[in-house]
Order: structure tokens, then C-alpha cells, then sequence
């Protein structure tokens, strides 16, 4: 089960259990936004707003804080194709405005990246539906003294640089 580690007005911060990426080659989390929509056009502009602020917020404490990403990046990656898939629950066909659920990914790019679908200066390769657990299973996730970092990091950049520092957008 993915765990979520920060819910504020933007939205929510979370380890999903499903790793795309593991921790020594670059690390993994992803951002709801404050409510679940199939499409990120169907939230209203204040929660767009602040879902960007979390986003932001997240993905700068990320680089800040884990020294795999020094000279490094973040690939931001709007997902919920597997969600759609014909044998994802429920099986059979489904529609997106059914089934997909917004959220983004954060996918810590490190420079010395060792896994061969993470190699530094190429685009990610992620595996089809079938193999996505076992493909998944060999990723470490980020570890609790990074995670509180991060989240640490994430509350001060929301505060200091957003406004955002008693849970409310100032604007």
C-alpha cells in the first residue's frame, strides 16, 4: 500500500508501493493533487495552483536533500496508463474518465544511475503491464531519514517560497 507522508491544501506527498525507480539511482515519490479527477483540467484554478506549489516544493526538497541527485534532475511524468489496462482491477475495458486518477510522479534522475532503464541521458523504460511487479520488486525505496528530509524540506519551500506556511495559498 502506498503511504502517504505529507497532506496539506496542494494536495499529498507519497511513497507508492509500486517503485519506478529505485533510491541509489535516483529515488521515487509521487504528488496528488488535493482531490482525486481523471484529468488535471478538472481541478479548479486555486487547487491547480497549489497542486503546482506541492509539486514544486516536493521535487526542489528532493534535490536538495539526497546526494544521489547532486547534478542531477527530476522527470515530472503524469502517469495512470497501467490503471487502464484490460486485466487491472476491475478487469475488462475501462475509460479513462472511469479509471485513471491524476497523480505525478517524481523520478529522481542521478548521474550515476547503475540500471540500464535509468542510464543517465537516456529516457526512462518502463516495462508493460504483465511485468510491472517483478520489474518493480528490485527497487529500494527511498529510506526514512531521506523521506523526513524531503518532507521537511517541501514544508520550508511551501512556507518560504509560496506562502503557504500555515496550510492556506496567501493570495
Amino acid at each position: 500500500m502506498s503511504r502517504v507522508l505529507f497532506t496539506g491544501p496542494g494536495g499529498r506527498i507519497v511513497l507508492p508501493d509500486l517503485l519506478l525507480v529505485g533510491r541509489g539511482d535516483g529515488g521515487h515519490l509521487c504528488v496528488d493533487p488535493p482531490r482525486d479527477v481523471w484529468e488535471r483540467g478538472e481541478l479548479s484554478a486555486r487547487e491547480l495552483t497549489q497542486w503546482s506549489f506541492l509539486v514544486a516544493a516536493t521535487a526542489a526538497a528532493m534535490l536538495e536533500t539526497l546526494p544521489q541527485l547532486e547534478g542531477g534532475c527530476i522527470n515530472y511524468w503524469e502517469a495512470g496508463n497501467w490503471s487502464l489496462h484490460g486485466e487491472a482491477p476491475p478487469a475488462g475495458p475501462k475509460t479513462a474518465v472511469s479509471a485513471r486518477r491524476v497523480h505525478l510522479h517524481l523520478l529522481g534522475r542521478s548521474r550515476h544511475a547503475t540500471d540500464p532503464d535509468w542510464k543517465w541521458g537516456e529516457a526512462p523504460r518502463f516495462p508493460p503491464f504483465a511485468d510491472r511487479l517483478s520489474w518493480s520488486s528490485r527497487f529500494e525505496p527511498l529510506r526514512e531519514g531521506e523521506l523526513d528530509a524531503i518532507v521537511r524540506g517541501a514544508r520550508r519551500l511551501l512556507a518560504e517560497r509560496y506562502g503557504m506556511g500555515d496550510g492556506s495559498a496567501s493570495r
